[in-house]
């Protein structure tokens, strides 16, 4: 899979996406991840990218024409147009579903605004898909891209060592993730739930099972309605309340 990310910042972007994991993924080649600066774009000999608002305002619009080229610079560099996906707080709310959904293209580009937002025209044009990372406001749209780029490429077969390492996590399967302990195994007077030390692995995983529900349950309740859930987590989930 490729992402393309369209900023101002691309060195902001690869400083995160050359570390950890996801750095080693670009290295191995499970995962392509390009940035490409939209003030390379500019047809301004100052390298100007924004410019005031009409109607008065405060802060700076990214203006059209720069943002509009490096998009279509970017479709004829790879022969196909993208599926475009602007990051903006007026966007629909991020969740796992569409993460995954999103994993299963062969390529997304990603676009971030800045400033006080992008010239409404170029969106009208390009058509993006429009997603948010949350009811709040950053200053630009590369963090909320880097959050989505992290969250579609840990998927990517071969970008973590077991797909267990994400099949069990939190919102993965509409459940929270059940609590998780390493040595020592006594810290604060407080011990590690013996289960856990039994070896007996049907029994962890059963407790595993209760104690997302449980989790959940109390913390994200709505969540449930969309969890594949069996008669065993039904007759479990009575007893809690």
């Amino acid at each position: 899979m490729r992402i393309d990310i369209l900023t101002l910042f691309p060195e902001m972007c690869y400083a995160y996406l050359s570390e950890s994991i996801i750095g080693r993924a670009r290295e191995a080649g499970k995962v392509k991840i390009e940035c490409t600066d939209i003030r390379e774009y500019t047809e301004d000999k100052h390298r100007r990218v924004d410019d005031t608002p009409y109607g008065g305002g405060m802060g700076m619009i990214m203006q059209a024409q720069p943002v509009f080229d490096c998009f279509k610079a970017l479709c004829e560099k790879l022969g196909k147009t993208p599926h475009l996906i602007y990051m903006t707080p007026q966007g629909k709310t991020l969740t796992q579903e569409r993460v995954k959904e999103l994993s299963r293209l062969d390529n997304i580009a990603l676009l971030c605004g800045h400033y006080e937002g992008i010239d409404e025209r170029v969106i009208e044009e390009l058509k993006p898909e429009e997603i948010s990372v949350g009811d709040y406001v950053l200053t630009g749209g590369e963090l909320p891209a880097l959050i989505l780029a992290d969250a579609v490429s840990r998927l990517l077969p071969g970008v973590l060592s077991d797909d267990e390492c994400f099949e069990e996590e939190s919102h993965f399967s509409s459940l929270l993730e059940y609590p998780q302990y390493t040595r020592p195994y006594e810290w604060h007077e407080k011990i590690v739930p013996e289960i856990l030390i039994s070896g007996h692995h049907e029994n962890i995983k059963k407790w595993r099972r209760r104690q997302s529900l449980e989790r959940t349950a109390k913390r994200r309740p709505d969540m449930l309605e969309k969890a594949e859930l069996d008669k065993a987590d039904y007759e479990f989930l009575k007893q809690l309340k």
